[in-house]
C-alpha cells in the first residue's frame, strides 16, 4: 500500500509536481484527501483512461 499522506505533504510543499493515481487507487486516495484540513488545495484532474492526476493549488477552492 502506498503512503499517499506522505505524497500529499511532498505535493504541498513543492517536492513533487503531481501524484498520478491509477483509476483502481481512485478511491483509495479521496478518502484520505477529503479528511485533511487543507483538502480544498487539492484538485483531482481526470486523465484519459478513468485515471486521475493530484496537484497542489496555493488558494483552495471555495
Amino acid at each position: 500500500m502506498k503512503d499517499y499522506n506522505s505524497m500529499l505533504d511532498d505535493l504541498k510543499n513543492g517536492k513533487i509536481a503531481s501524484i498520478d493515481v491509477d483509476k483502481n487507487e481512485f478511491y483509495e486516495i479521496r478518502e484520505i484527501v477529503i479528511k485533511r484540513e487543507d483538502f480544498k488545495h487539492f484538485r483531482g484532474i481526470a486523465k484519459q483512461g478513468g485515471n486521475v492526476s493530484y496537484v497542489y493549488s496555493v488558494e483552495g477552492r471555495s
